[in-house]
């Protein structure tokens, strides 16, 4: 029988309290973003993807350098009334609360290791979903939300895999440590349950009693330094691999990159759904590269908040695509397309009935 101390265990399901009335933490969804450098602009329109689509209230939780708090204030303010009131906002200073905290900033890329550190930071928070700034939502924040319902009583995160086919994965051709499965997991689209995570002890590599998770990240980091890659990734890669049963597995279609249409496409979960969750890795939003990519990123970023989603989000969307067709990402525009497609109409058909029902009441 395994010894308890090491197993994923949870008393409730995420999301859910033993109360009657779910304390103000867990009435709307929880979107937490790392950013510094220059990445305001591309937080800026992640959120707006996010605010665009989602049912539910949000509180985003943004982690910034101090350079960037009263610009990241002064834009959210800007945002039409009808939007604002969909969410709530905090900006957090970047912080590491074990380790040498210049050694985690410069860890891959500028503060990126901050999402290590959320489980300990946000304590009043019970789920939330993690996202890199390049990531755009393409359907309901609600959807991936669901599946915090869909863990078992053992796991406490969601990510992608890193590759669909394990023999040109990276990890499975280049690592030199441990990694989740065959093909490791990327961690650009998180979902985590942060009570679970606080009260387990986790396998790893270091004692054989099991540690916390604040415990474990700065000897882990300091047992693989010389090994790592992807910084941040690379420890969620061992800390699963040590921890299978604390992970959930989604598909790819929330996490759709490049690679899975620059070679050929390789996601069947966007083939046949579309692309949920949009992350333009490798800088293609800012190059031409990928222009399918990049032409999701600047359309969303040039819709005007409360104009016609069909007329100046869609329409310009399927424009746009006729010129990408010349590469293989581009040959594929119903991947792309189907999700935003789906959730537009969904949005009317709320926005119809909510008209007809204030009009029913006269």
């Amino acid at each position: 029988m395994r010894d308890s101390l090491h197993v994923c265990l949870s008393n409730f399901y995420p999301g859910e309290q033993k109360h009657p009335k779910e304390p103000p933490s867990l009435q709307c969804m929880h979107l937490a973003v790392v950013a510094c450098g220059d990445r305001l602009e591309e937080t800026l329109i992640m959120l707006k993807s996010a605010v665009l689509f989602s049912s539910r209230r949000l509180c985003f939780h943004i982690f910034a350098e101090d350079s960037l708090k009263p610009e990241f204030e002064m834009k959210l303010k800007e945002w039409p009334s009808s939007y604002t009131k969909k969410f709530e906002s905090n900006i957090y200073p970047i912080t590491f609360s074990v380790g040498n905290a210049q050694e985690w900033k410069k860890l891959f890329k500028p503060c990126a290791a901050q999402r290590l550190f959320l489980p300990v930071i946000l304590k009043d928070v019970d789920s939330l979903l993690y996202v890199d700034t390049d990531v755009l939502f393409l359907r309901p924040i609600d959807d991936i939300w669901h599946l915090l319902r869909e863990f078992n009583s053992t796991q406490l995160a969601a990510m992608a895999p890193e590759h669909e086919i394990p023999k040109i994965g990276w990890y499975s051709r280049f690592a030199r440590h441990p990694y989740y499965g065959s093909t490791g997991v990327n961690s650009g689209v998180m979902l985590m349950n942060l009570t679970r995570i606080r009260s387990t002890r986790f396998k790893n590599s270091l004692i054989p009693g099991g540690l916390t998770w604040e415990e474990m990240l700065y000897p882990l980091y300091q047992k693989y330094k010389n090994y790592i890659t992807w910084g941040d990734q690379d420890l969620l890669n061992i800390i699963f691999y040590f921890n299978p049963e604390c992970l959930y597995v989604f598909p790819c279609q929330w996490n759709y990159r490049p690679d899975h249409c620059m070679y050929g496409s390789n996601c069947r979960g966007a083939e046949e759904e579309g692309v949920s969750i949009l992350h333009g890795n490798r800088g293609v939003y800012h190059d031409d590269k990928q222009p399918t990519f990049k032409a999701l990123y600047e359309v969303i970023r040039d819709f005007p908040f409360e104009d016609n989603l069909f007329q100046s989000l869609y329409y310009p969307l399927q424009s746009r695509f006729l010129d990408t067709v010349h590469t293989l990402c581009g040959r594929i525009p119903q991947v792309f397309l189907k999700q935003i497609e789906k959730t537009m109409k969904k949005v009317y058909e709320n926005r119809v009935i909510v008209y007809l029902g204030a009009n029913h009441r006269y």
